[in-house]
């Protein structure tokens, strides 16, 4: 298939990137970005692409703006999927996107960090998880012909331990934010225990490492 890294461009596009980039670390950043890149792929790996629900920008949307409950905007009040989902429903609304497709947005972005559930959600929401467990290389042999371009442009700059860093500060919050068995509150609950997440330790071995 031909790829290239570029974005979609407009009003919304850029204030998407300017959220991203102003409020997340440059790791959790760049972690978002190649997400995107990712889903593409996998989308065109599906044969995806020609599908009635396939919108290049309300995945561009959900992928980049999936980790905002890990930013400076989020407060640590809500586990941080809902919280980024929130901030995201937010950035579409003030750029006059459908209510219908925020609600996409929302739901792909609130799910991301459920198996099983995420996959039967549509295709919006399939995608965006995919995206973002390819970056943790799952399905990585669908994107070995571009991963090396991907990264070149995205570094990966520890993004594991940057972002189980920024989630379990957020998590210790609340109680709100760390519900029990959400990956927050399982992360909170690790690194108290001794210092280390699962995450972590499954990075070590992952394609990409951090």
């Amino acid at each position: 298939m031909d790829f290239s890294l570029d974005l979609p461009t407009g009003p919304l596009a850029e204030a998407i990137l300017s959220t991203v980039r102003t409020s997340e670390t440059p790791s959790v950043a760049n972690h978002s970005m190649r997400s995107f890149f990712f889903a593409q792929l996998f989308a065109a790996h599906e044969g995806c692409l020609q599908d009635a629900a396939y919108d290049r920008d309300l995945l561009f949307a959900a992928t980049v703006l999936h980790d905002l409950g890990t930013g400076d905007l989020a407060e640590g009040e809500a586990r941080f999927e809902v919280e980024g989902a929130d901030l995201a429903a937010d950035v579409l609304r003030r750029h006059q996107v459908p209510e219908t497709d925020i609600d996409r947005v929302w739901e792909a972005i609130a799910l991301h960090t459920s198996p099983g559930i995420a996959e039967r959600r549509g295709l919006l929401s399939n995608l965006t998880r995919e995206g973002v467990g390819i970056d943790f290389g799952r399905n990585a042999e669908i994107v070995t012909l571009w991963e090396k371009q991907i990264h070149a442009a995205y570094p990966r700059l520890a993004m594991v331990r940057s972002l189980v860093d920024a989630i379990v500060e957020r998590a210790a919050r609340s109680d709100a934010a760390a519900p029990r068995y959400s990956i927050g509150g399982e992360m909170l609950r690790e690194r108290r225990a001794d210092g280390v997440t699962s995450m972590e330790r499954a990075a070590a071995s992952s394609p990409w490492g951090e």
